[in-house]
């Protein structure tokens, strides 16, 4: 077998993509040397971006195993170091495309990523155990999927991708989402925080500039959907998101009692105020299936009371002066909760229970819907030359 060429490795090398950036090494100039020797060996050292790279076992694994395949290899030597100052420098400038520092890039009028604000009037509906476990249903229909924990105050999205413990990798001053084993990246103000049980005390400018941070210092890449899980009510984030992100799109999640659709309209009625476009309530635990009951029977317990949703949709159409639908009413699962708190979330631990196939079929409904312009701020400014 003839000794394999250089060219051959870098092509191999080619299709092995930074874990965190998800953009091929060769392109990041993470790839420093190549040398192959005439029995075949290939000897290959890898630039890291940070000194103690979180997934640096997993660069190892797949870089080693593209090098393996290559047709003439005989063995693969590869040796890790860490980028210099400079070259991190240079892969910042790569990674930001030229775009101005603290720009966002979602709230760009070029922007094909769809951004989803999941919103609430009350804590305790289960906000973030839908916003979860949407992005994991996206994703597996095979899109390119981001969560921002706004919820400063009650982060829990990564506990409930089983992430909790995970910090970022930082390029001076660019931040990587963290990865998950679905695809999907997360960033979380509890991602940023020196301890897991510091409490975040902050106010307005304090709020804004996390979100922003959030949004425009995170390298988020090419995403087919951002959702954002917003604290509940109508507060500083809510307004600072707004402000930021107009063409946000708004799910509202409720539950079926009173108390709790009347705060959820408000929470409809703020993002409206903030020229964001209401798309649609989720009903959350809507009901219970009987236990004692076969399935057939459809014989449902409504633990907390029914209507909420409906009343809900029904009110901020009106308001509105278009349709905004009820998307989804998930009932009441054991497996839901118990997958929130071990970091197993149900739509990929039991993608056949009733409340997974809820969640999946709201997250076909809004991987289906076009952008359009309805609800969108153009950008223009008025004339008064004719």
């Amino acid at each position: 077998m003839s000794t394999p060429t250089q060219q051959q490795v870098m092509d191999a090398l080619a299709r092995v993509n930074d874990p965190e950036i998800k953009r091929p090494i060769t392109e990041l100039g993470m790839v420093d040397s190549v040398e192959v020797a005439e029995d075949g060996s290939v000897a290959v050292h890898v630039l890291l971006t940070v000194a103690g790279c979180p997934l640096k076992d997993t660069i190892n694994r797949e870089v080693t195993a593209a090098v393996t395949a290559v047709p003439g290899v005989s063995s693969v030597g590869l040796t890790l170091g860490v980028m210099s100052a400079e070259q991190r420098a240079g892969l910042k400038e790569i990674l930001s495309d030229g775009r101005a520092q603290r720009e966002i890039p979602f709230a760009q009028p070029g922007s094909l990523t769809k951004v989803y604000a999941i919103a609430s009037g009350k804590g305790g509906v289960g906000k973030s155990s839908v916003t979860v476990n949407l992005a994991l249903a996206l994703a597996a229909q095979g899109l390119r999927v981001g969560i921002v924990d706004a919820d400063i105050y009650g982060h829990s999205v990564p506990a409930m991708l089983g992430i909790a413990d995970a910090r970022p990798t930082q390029v001076d001053d660019l931040i990587m989402p963290v990865p998950t084993p679905s695809g999907v990246s997360v960033i979380s103000i509890g991602m940023l925080k020196p301890r897991r049980d510091q409490v975040v005390a902050w106010r307005g400018p304090m709020l804004d500039r996390a979100l922003v941070q959030m949004l425009a210092d995170v390298y988020w890449g090419d995403l087919d959907a951002l959702l954002l899980d917003l604290p509940p009510g109508t507060g500083d984030v809510a307004i600072s998101l707004g402000q930021h992100l107009p063409s946000a799109e708004v799910v509202v999640v409720t539950t079926p009692q009173e108390a709790a659709a009347e705060v959820a309209e408000r929470a409809g009625t703020m993002a409206s105020m903030m020229h964001q476009r209401v798309i649609g309530v989720v009903e959350n635990m809507s009901y219970l299936p009987c236990p004692h009951c076969p399935a057939e029977d459809d014989h449902r317990l409504e633990v907390f009371g029914s209507g909420g949703g409906d009343r809900v949709a029904a009110t901020l159409s009106g308001r509105f002066g278009y349709d905004v639908p009820v998307l989804a009413r998930i009932p009441l699962d054991v497996s839901l909760r118990e997958g929130g708190d071990v970091g197993k979330p149900i739509v990929e631990a039991d993608p056949a229970a009733p409340a997974a196939r809820e969640l999946t079929r709201v997250a076909t409904t809004l991987s289906g819907r076009g952008r359009g312009l309805a609800g969108m701020q153009l950008g223009l400014t008025p004339s008064n030359r004719f």
